[in-house]
């Protein structure tokens, strides 16, 4: 009896903006998603991560928000109360466009770290459209993804402390398009990346 065949998983790295540590009483003011690459059984593909992209900038959802998250992003609330995409839309094209870029794969949705942007992207997508393209899990996390392959507790990562040939020369500007395009580079270079290697035991004393 032949395996079951498995669907390889298109990466979308994604980076979002809002205005207070949790959805629901904040706000997400801005989606940004960069396709980053393909993972199948021969390996990873990186992506040009410009070619296939999502920006949306969207309606604050109550009048709640903390100035120095919102400062991060320098958007403007009054701005998005008027001009930005109603929530339920912005959510319904990003779903359909993700699963047009994943025709054929898996889309998991990655980021630096995903926790957070996982956290308001996955609220979004329940509250908003019902379901979500990614499944309840199809979450990787970068950060972790380096910590594994360089030995290290979790905490002691930070891309100040990576290797500068895995790092995007990008800068990271808080916009959530550019930031999504910055982090995909990461990934492919994480996903090339050989780690680090464990050192050969000691031989025995005597």
């Amino acid at each position: 009896m032949s395996a079951r065949r498995v669907k390889p998983s298109l990466y979308i790295s994604v980076d979002i903006e809002a205005d207070g540590p949790i959805p629901g009483p904040y706000s997400m003011l801005s989606l940004g998603a960069a396709v980053a690459g393909v993972q199948s059984g021969a390996g990873f593909t990186a992506a040009d991560p410009e070619e296939r992209t999502f920006y949306r900038e969207l309606r604050p959802i109550s009048a709640e928000f903390v100035p120095e998250a919102l400062a991060v992003s320098g958007l403007d609330r009054a701005r998005l109360t008027t001009e930005g995409a109603e929530p339920a839309v912005a959510l319904a094209e990003f779903t359909a466009w993700v699963r047009e870029v994943s025709a054929g794969a898996q889309p998991v949705m990655c980021g630096y770290p995903a926790s957070y942007d996982w956290t308001f992207l996955y609220w979004y997508l329940i509250r908003f459209t019902g379901s979500s393209p990614f499944g309840h899990s199809g979450c990787l996390d970068m950060k972790t993804l380096y910590a594994v392959k360089a030995r290290l507790p979790l905490r002691a990562v930070a891309k100040g402390t990576m290797p500068r040939e895995l790092l995007s020369r990008r800068r990271h500007t808080h916009h959530a398009l550019d930031d999504a395009v910055e982090q995909a580079e990461l990934l492919a270079s994480l996903m090339k990346w050989p780690g680090v290697t464990a050192s050969p035991p000691s031989p025995p004393a005597g």
